[in-house]
C-alpha cells in the first residue's frame, strides 16, 4: 500500500454545484474509510469551498483514479482538474 495526495480543483464560480452535490460526495467518501486517511475542502480567499484535498492508501495510483471518476462531484463536473501525487509521511501521524 501507498499513499497519495489527491488535489481536485473546483471549476470557477461552481459553488452551488459543489453545495448540490455534496451529500452524495461525502456519503461516497464515508463508504471508503480504510481508502480516505484524511480528507476536506480547499478554501477560496472568501472561506467558501473551492476544492477538496484527499490523503488516501491504495495499492496504486489506478485505485486512487478509479476512486476519484466515481466521486459524486467528478460526476457532476464539478472538477476543472484534478492531480495525484504519492506522498509519504514525514512528520506526524495519519489518524
Amino acid at each position: 500500500m501507498a499513499n497519495f495526495v489527491l488535489t481536485c480543483i473546483d471549476k470557477p464560480a461552481s459553488l452551488a454545484l459543489r453545495l448540490a452535490n455534496r451529500d452524495a460526495h461525502l456519503d461516497y467518501v464515508r463508504r471508503h474509510p480504510a481508502f480516505v486517511r484524511l480528507a476536506g475542502p480547499l478554501l477560496d480567499s472568501a472561506g467558501e469551498m473551492a476544492g477538496s484535498l484527499f490523503i488516501v492508501e491504495a495499492e496504486d495510483i489506478a485505485a486512487v483514479e478509479a476512486f476519484t471518476a466515481s466521486d459524486p462531484y467528478a460526476l457532476a463536473g464539478l472538477f476543472d482538474r484534478v492531480e495525484i501525487r504519492a506522498w509519504r509521511a514525514t512528520v506526524g501521524a495519519l489518524p
